[in-house]
């Protein structure tokens, strides 16, 4: 019998962002390499995709991919990439 190579295990990771708060009708979607947005009222859905656009440049500077970050790590990212 002959075996198989092992397969290397790949890891994928994103974000997922959900606006809730549109009520003027307008669907709004905004897709990254390792991101999606969706939904929100225009103030809202700009503001999630600074921050994620931000959060990516984050870990491209610190030279980490997002599937190499844990959870508390990333909450920190966002957290500051968040527009006040």
């Amino acid at each position: 019998m002959s075996k198989k190579p092992a397969r290397k295990k790949t890891v994928r990771a994103g974000l997922l962002g959900v606006g809730l708060d549109n009520d003027d009708g307008h669907k709004r979607v905004t897709t990254g390499e390792q991101f999606a947005i969706f939904g929100g009222s225009s103030e809202t859905h700009e503001r999630m995709t600074e921050t994620l656009v931000k959060t990516f440049e984050t870990l491209k500077q610190r030279g980490k991919h997002i599937a190499e970050i844990d959870r508390k790590e990333l909450a920190e990212i966002i957290h500051q990439s968040s527009p006040r």
